[in-house]
């Protein structure tokens, strides 16, 4: 009974010191590791996931092009996700493009015109139409004005005496139908001057820019915004009397792929960052 004793006493002793000397299956972290254990698919160093890539196709006036391409490389910052590409032409060209099938994505025209046609046509998308930039019509010269050209009143005296030599834009330009407007305001016969040889044509606001800044015209009928860009000298501004607002409409297409990030676009061109932009060159906003 005693070694039976003995014997139970000695196999206890052996199974509580193998039980001391064996290690727990989780084990403190080692120095470093940090003391919280973390969870697969839940830790803080990992980083947010992006947006996926966007382009946006932007189909603008020309007068807007030196200041809507400084906007978009700004932008670039604002949503690195997003490519806004821009196509810059006279806003009736723009017109057509879409009306053709063109891929864009916002329409910023240079006046109502254009963007009532598209509205007749339902093709903006509701709730997003805003008027967003005016801009003036003026009268620019070559440097040195070699005719002393100071105002609209004088350069219509010259026109009737075919004295000088006009450039202007196409009357599907709006920058050339204000400038019709202008001769109906001072009763001046497009047609009749056109056969005396004394107006040329642009396509677009630039072209009749170009004109005026290589001297091959007289002066020319641009918009301001279009003047300073180009550093030309301004002579006089139309008055809203002699050729109404030049307002400048935005406006998301209702065929936009990307509609959410269009109008995130477009709110961004009305924030005081782009205000102060916009009013660099001449613009003034409206928002």
């Amino acid at each position: 009974m005693k070694k039976l004793f003995t014997l139970t006493l000695a196999l206890a002793m052996t199974l509580s010191l193998a039980a001391c000397g064996s290690k727990p299956q989780n084990s403190p972290a080692q120095p470093g590791a940090g003391s919280a254990s973390s969870t697969p698919g839940t830790s803080a160093s990992q980083p947010e996931p992006t947006a996926d890539p966007v382009e946006i196709f932007v189909f603008a006036a020309a007068s807007m092009t030196e200041t809507l391409n400084e906007i978009i490389e700004v932008y670039k910052t604002e949503a690195p996700n997003v490519t806004v590409t821009p196509t810059y032409d006279s806003s009736g060209t723009l017109l057509t493009q879409i009306q053709e099938g063109a891929e864009c994505d916002l329409f910023l025209s240079a006046a109502q015109k254009q963007m009532n046609t598209l509205e007749k046509e339902s093709a903006l998308l509701e709730g997003t139409r805003l008027d967003l930039l005016e801009n003036k019509v003026t009268l620019a010269v070559p440097e040195g004005n070699s005719k002393g050209i100071e105002s609209f009143d004088q350069l219509a005296g010259l026109l009737k005496s075919g004295g000088v030599l006009l450039a202007m834009g196409n009357s599907d330009v709006p920058v050339g139908q204000y400038t019709q407007k202008i001769f109906d305001y001072y009763q001046l016969d497009e047609g009749a001057m056109a056969a005396a040889g004394v107006l040329t044509y642009g396509s677009n606001v630039k072209e009749v820019t170009t004109q005026i800044s290589e001297a091959t015209v007289d002066c020319g009928l641009i918009y301001g915004t279009d003047a300073a860009s180009a550093n030309l000298t301004v002579v006089d501004s139309a008055t809203a009397e002699m050729c109404g607002q030049v307002i400048y409409p935005a406006a998301v297409l209702a065929d936009s792929k990307h509609p959410d990030e269009t109008k995130a676009f477009l709110d961004y061109l009305q924030t005081d960052a782009c205000g102060q932009i916009f009013e660099r060159v001449g613009f003034s906003p409206l928002f």
